[in-house]
């Protein structure tokens, strides 16, 4: 092999990071896991002080800077290992007046960074002012939550109280998204049970307040956001001094649960309550009465164009018959555009839906006649949401459903997480790990809770085999857990201050059981618990000591040794690095994992990507990502690549780089590249999780050998392309005039100039490459493209620039409009009697420039600039001078043409585009690529000592660069064709989206989905064999809607009597000759071949091939026979060739479907 994953090649850089670090461990024995998970500070609830009456109480002491806040944070002493341990609590240490805490001391935490982001987004909440949006490092944000949406939460202050993983994760996701301030509180001290969880923890650190070791390093995740902490007693005078929006509570016991829900309720503040116990999940959110809903669902508003508006008594609205409109029954719509009946522009209509194409607003005789145009808009109306306090809820609860499969679920586990607190009060402890006796207890106060003090029972179907799990691993904290109720507990944090998304209403219940092993998380009637003595429970502590108290040392040696290969470090794969490092994947001695991403980090990328500082743009993803998780576990052996995976770096991820992974995690953003991972791994049968994000929208597709279809054994449907013809002339929709904005933009700046470039670097290469490549049309459009960019006409001064954009200016959006028109007026009528301007055709008007049009000027002033750019002339963006050199221009008077050719459809488009190739056949006449053809296109190309001295700039497109004029070009441009077609404008920030094609992601459902996917892991590493064991996912943080399900097993085939899926090959080892080949299937398979290919190449077919070529090809070995026809050299890295066979059976009938060959030669 000429590359494997442990060296270096030319075109690889690589960091390797594989230095241990030996951390102190503590022998723990069974009676001792006690002491580390329960809470033996009997005072913990003393940090919270909420009288119920209005009274303030002020038990704490605020410092007040200005309008700014700095909270004094009580000081840790430190402490040693033992002490630590020995005060280690299974829930969080509430008490701020401990005897390690007695002494307070001023913590001031406000970083340049923060006091940067105080100024941005305003000191006070009392300022009107609204707080300015940094757009570029939020833009992906944006396009989920919108900027009302963005501006609420840029001025919400959340408490966020618990800093153990949970907290951590909720705090992390809620500070990417930019509230205003955020204050992590804790009152207890790191231990190692948090470090399985809280990235932000090391060993260094055991003994110091969790909310001081915190908040160092969530300060620095965004500028714009003032991070504090505080270990002090929360009372109504903390609440009110701090502003709290919105108080989030974790890990904390159900006194204070009820303690601070009711107090929130009572006083207008938001509150969320969050819990994992191993590997279960709680959420519960109170938003208080008369909560507005904006927005109930994170769609875009749907809208139609309108073809038809009937005048009469209901006023039926007719649209295209391509699709169904999507409104439903009593949705309301306004309008836009519309002619004639001009009275329904603008207003609001109520509508009745009597068929998927047609709607009624009314009546509409007293409006005018309807004559064509306009579309027709959703508008989403508020909801209004009503919450219960916790105190009531608990007693009736309403749960969110998210297995279906395991529908009495929530109710289970709406009783246990009740019963933690009762069973610690009866028994002074917390259940012991995977311990039976203390379950059988357990099971009775649940069964307790289940009628005490209700009329009925909460639920008939207690399940005793759920309730006693819970209590032998509820002492455990999983990172995985964490991530999906952290992501979802942020999600509704932002819910509750912006009014976007529904909420979860109230109480929401998550559980992966399916990761414990199979023989023990099956339901009751099939085992139950005793008959699985647990894991082997840690014997000294360790980081991962909350992990094994789950799962087991046994496990955590198999999660440490095993190599993952993680695709994509952006946020997904920072995410799921961050994730891994927490869990110990790779993190012995054999283990490894690899990342790899092509991209550099852009400021963009701070906002989701979390590994990544300011001081990191421009570097490269997956090196920084690798560095920053190794600081968070520096037991990690990570290796980070920078080469993309596809065919032509399969030198590099190669037999060797594949056969030892044990398994994959794709963290893509594009279908091609995920099916080729997919089939990659289907290849070497190595397991695959695939997860996604869009907005709100999260996927998970696990992907498990001989047991799962793949990837790409389904495909989504493509999206809707946008007929040529509609983007040529017939736009309807500011979508068709955002596309035709950025092809013209590639059209002018981008591919004329990457050619004359191509033809400046060697004339002769490139009229060779054009002649071969290239039918007759392309050729003649590339030499006047090069012709045009290197002629005598090119700009010499930016006054020639602006003369060239007035020009495009006027034949873009003046004489192009016109020449149409004069081909088809606005009266015209087709040959079967209809209005041409009808229906899905907009009549469109010519533009007449007017310098005093912003609209107009800012065309001028962005052509102007690309081009000079582009020939290297001094730019400007001064607009009165540009505005003044315009003016002097004359433009002479445009006068149509008879004879011009203007396509009506695209059957007129495609049969044009078929005859141009008919053409081109023709005058090729065997002749292209010849030296004859080459001379001949040499001829037409500028004489290349004329443009010797030419330096040419290609403009490559860049959405996110606000200072290189190229979304000014295509701002301006896709509103001007708007206007001539009459169609509603767009914000720069809706075409940035469309022509930059943006992905609109947000942190919370990027977490969310990544901690699915490592619970899926989990599995991989026990090697689950039931497909029950696994779960495909699809979430909508938005709605919210959770749906979960078993993966679709591989699709069954049979060749004679045996069957087979995708997952299966015949395996043939050794380089044979093709007859040794023929005979080895007839005896081992009874199939004879009758024809064998390679891709696209035939290696042996008999019925076409010469009696003496067959002969001799019979002798020769199959890899010779590849690079005779393939006529290219096996590289050095290749062990084996992928080979497809028809063949028939030994009494010569035809084997349809046979699977594939995996032939090992080396």
């Amino acid at each position: 092999m000429s590359t494997t994953p442990q060296g270096s090649t030319s075109n690889q850089d690589e960091i390797t990071l594989v230095t241990t670090t030996t951390a102190t461990t503590l022998t723990v024995s069974e009676q001792e896991h006690t002491v580390i998970n329960e809470d033996s500070d009997n005072r913990r609830h003393e940090a919270f002080d909420l009288p119920k009456s209005k009274k303030f109480k002020s038990s704490t002491t605020l410092i007040s800077n200005g309008s700014d806040l700095t909270i004094m944070s009580s000081n840790s002493n430190s402490t040693n290992v033992v002490e630590a341990m020995e005060h280690t609590n299974g829930e969080m240490n509430y008490n701020g007046n401990s005897e390690n805490n007695n002494s307070q001391a001023t913590l001031q935490t406000t970083t340049p960074y923060q006091m940067a982001g105080v100024l941005q987004h305003q000191t006070s909440t009392s300022s009107t002012k609204t707080p300015e949006i940094d757009e570029g490092l939020y833009s992906r944000q944006l396009y989920v939550m919108g900027k009302e949406a963005m501006h609420q939460l840029a001025s919400a202050h959340v408490l966020i109280s618990g800093m153990r993983g949970l907290g951590v994760e909720i705090a992390k996701n809620i500070i990417l998204g930019g509230a205003k301030s955020v204050i992590v509180h804790d009152c207890g001290s790191v231990t190692y049970k948090d470090l399985s969880s809280q990235y932000y923890f090391n060993e260094s650190n055991i003994g110091q307040n969790r909310a001081e070791v915190a908040n160092k390093h969530l300060a620095e995740l965004n500028s714009y956001v003032n991070v504090t902490c505080s270990s002090a007693t929360i009372d109504d005078v903390f609440l009110q001094k701090n502003k709290v929006n919105v108080f989030v509570l974790t890990d904390a016991n159900l006194d204070d649960q009820l303690k601070i829900g009711d107090y929130c309720h009572q006083h207008g503040i938001k509150f969320i309550n969050a819990n994992t116990k191993g590997l279960f999940g709680q959420i519960f959110c109170d938003f208080g009465l008369n909560f507005q809903v904006l927005d109930t669902n994170g769609e875009n508003p749907l809208t139609q164009i309108v073809t038809e508006i009937s005048h009469d008594e209901a006023g039926v609205v007719f649209m295209s018959t391509d699709t169904r409109h999507g409104f439903e029954d009593g949705s309301y719509v306004t309008f836009h555009g519309v002619k004639g009946m001009t009275e329904v522009n603008e207003q609001e209509f109520k509508i009745s839906v009597p068929s998927p194409y047609t709607f009624t607003i009314g009546d509409t005789r007293n409006f005018g006649v309807y004559e064509g145009g306009g579309n027709v808009i959703e508008v989403k109306k508020p909801e209004i949401a009503n919450f219960k306090p916790f105190s009531e809820s608990l007693k009736d609860p309403e749960m969110l459903v998210c297995d279906f499969a395991k529908m009495s679920m929530p109710a289970n586990l709406h009783l246990a997480f009740q019963a933690i607190s009762n069973f610690q009060k009866q028994y002074n402890t917390l259940p012991k790990p995977w311990d039976d006796g203390d379950a059988d207890k357990f099971y009775e106060v649940v069964e307790k809770l289940n009628s005490e003090n209700r009329e009925k029972v909460l639920t008939d179907e207690l399940n005793k085999h759920w309730i006693k799990l819970f209590s032998k691993t509820c002492t455990g904290d999983l990172c995985p857990m964490q991530a999906v109720i952290g992501g979802i507990a942020a999600q509704e944090a932002m819910k509750a201050v912006t009014g976007k998304f529904m909420p979860i209403r109230q109480f929401f219940y998550f559980d992966a059981i399916e990761c414990l092993p199979e023989n023990v998380f099956q339901p009751s009637n099939e085992i139950t618990t005793e008959s699985y003595m647990g894991p082997k429970l840690p014997t000294k502590t360790s980081r991962y000591y909350s992990q094994e108290i789950v799962f087991g040392e046994d496990f955590q040696e198999k999660l440490g040794k095993s190599k993952y290969f993680v695709v994509g470090s952006g946020a997904i794969g920072c995410e799921m690095l961050k994730n891994f490092a927490m869990m110990g994947v790779g993190c012995l001695k054999e283990g490894h994992v690899y990342v790899t991403d092509m991209d550099s980090i852009e400021k963009s990328n701070l906002n989701r990507q979390f590994l990544f500082r300011s001081w990191d743009i421009g570097k490269m993803k997956s090196t920084v990502a690798a560095e920053a998780v190794k600081a968070m576990n520096p037991n990690m052996h990570v290796r980070a690549y920078v080469d993309g995976v596809f065919p032509e770096t399969e030198h590099i991820y190669d037999d060797h780089f594949f056969e030892r992974l044990d398994g994959v995690v794709n963290a893509l953003d594009n279908v091609k590249a995920r099916q080729y991972i997919d089939r990659r791994c289907v290849y070497y049968q190595k397991p695959l999780v695939d997860s996604g994000t869009l907005g709100t929208k999260a996927s998970v597709q696990v992907v498990v050998p001989f047991l799962t279809e793949s990837y790409s054994s389904t495909n989504d449907p493509p999206d809707p392309s946008i007929p040529m013809c509609t983007l040529r002339n017939f736009p309807n929709l500011i979508e068709h005039t955002i596309e035709w904005a950025r092809d013209n933009f590639a059209g002018l700046f981008t591919i004329p100039s990457q050619q004359a470039e191509e033809f400046m670097r060697g004339p002769k290469e490139f009229a060779e490459r054009t002649a071969k490549n290239h039918s007759e049309y392309d050729k003649t459009e590339i030499i006047e493209n090069v012709k045009r960019i290197l002629s005598g006409e090119r700009p010499k001064t930016f006054a020639d620039c602006i003369k060239w954009s007035r020009l495009l200016f006027e034949q873009q959006f003046h004489n192009t409009i016109a020449q149409l028109l004069f081909n088809f007026p606005r009266d015209h009528i087709t040959n079967k009697g209809e209005r041409f301007w009808s229906g899905n055709k907009r009549c469109p008007h010519v533009l007449k420039f007017d310098v005093n049009n912003k609209l107009h000027l800012d065309f001028i002033v962005a052509a102007s600039n690309l081009l000079a750019h582009m020939y290297h002339i001094p730019q400007t963006n001064d607009y009165k001078l540009i505005a003044e050199e315009v003016a002097k221009l004359h433009i002479p008077e445009f006068k149509p043409k008879a004879g011009v050719t203007i396509h009506e459809n695209d059957d007129q488009v495609r049969a044009e585009l078929d005859r141009q190739k008919n053409t081109s056949a023709m005058r090729k006449n065997g002749q292209s690529g010849n030296d004859i053809e080459v001379e001949q296109l040499l001829n037409r190309l500028p004489k290349y000592d004329d443009v010797l001295d030419i330096k040419i700039r290609p403009h490559e497109f860049e959405k996110d660069d606000d200072t290189n004029f190229h979304m000014d070009y295509i701002t301006a441009t896709a509103n001007l064709r708007a206007e001539n077609y009459e169609i509603q404008r767009a914000d720069r920030s809706k075409i940035k989206r469309i022509a930059g094609n943006i992905i609109p992601a947000i942190a919370t459902a990027t977490a969310m989905v990544t901690g699915l996917v490592c619970l899926e892991v989990y599995k991989f590493i026990q090697n689950h064999q039931k497909i029950e064991s696994y779960r495909n996912g699809f979430v909508n943080l938005a709605l919210p809607f959770f749906g979960f399900s078993e993966p679709v097993p591989p699709k069954r085939q049979k060749y004679l009597d045996k069957d087979f899926t995708l997952w299966d090959r015949f395996e043939v080892k050794g380089d044979m000759t093709l007859e040794e080949f023929i005979e080895y299937f007839k005896r081992e398979h009874k199939l004879v071949p009758n024809m064998i290919s390679a891709g696209m190449s035939v290696i042996y077919s008999p019925h076409f091939m010469r009696q003496t070529s067959k002969t001799q090809d019979m002798k020769r070995k199959i890899s010779e026979l590849f690079e005779t026809v393939t006529r290219t050299k096996i590289p050095a890295h290749v062990r084996s060739l992928t080979l497809d066979m028809l063949c028939d059976d030994l009494e010569g009938n035809d084997v349809e479907d046979v699977p594939y060959i995996k032939y090992t030669f080396r």
